[in-house]
């Protein structure tokens, strides 16, 4: 089996991880994504500032990998503040359709106590399939 891991140089350097892997097959396996820049330093202090900058990070593993929005199968976005989320829901709706547009993949929202950086309000996980080259 052929494993491609792709580490694109506009996301932060990654550490135990790599931001997207592709398996033989053309699936695209998309590491959690918080609001990291490329600096690795937490960007933007609301829950709709911080879905952009993770979601644009998760679009930018997957460009570079080869893909697009579309061929998103499955997102999971962990969410710190489940309320606050929530009450900012149609605003993040239309980041995602923004960035993303919309197709929409399978997804799930999974409240936790807290992120890898205490300051992360959200981190966006998924994976994608792309055709075959």
């Amino acid at each position: 089996m052929v494993i491609e891991r792709v580490n694109p140089a506009g996301l932060g350097r990654p550490s135990g991880f790599s931001h997207a892997v592709v398996a033989e097959g053309r699936f695209v396996f998309l590491a959690g994504q918080t609001a990291l820049d490329a600096e690795n330093k937490i960007v933007g202090e609301t829950v709709v500032a911080q879905f952009e900058q993770a979601l644009s990070n998760l679009l930018t593993a997957l460009r570079e990998a080869g893909g697009e929005p579309e061929q998103l199968c499955a997102v999971t976005i962990y969410i710190v503040d489940m309320d606050d989320y929530r009450a900012h829901a149609r605003e993040i709706g239309q980041v995602w359709r923004r960035l993303a547009g919309t197709e929409y993949p399978a997804m799930a929202g999974i409240g936790v106590a807290r992120l890898w950086d205490v300051e992360a309000l959200v981190e966006v996980q998924g994976y994608a399939v792309i055709p075959s080259r």
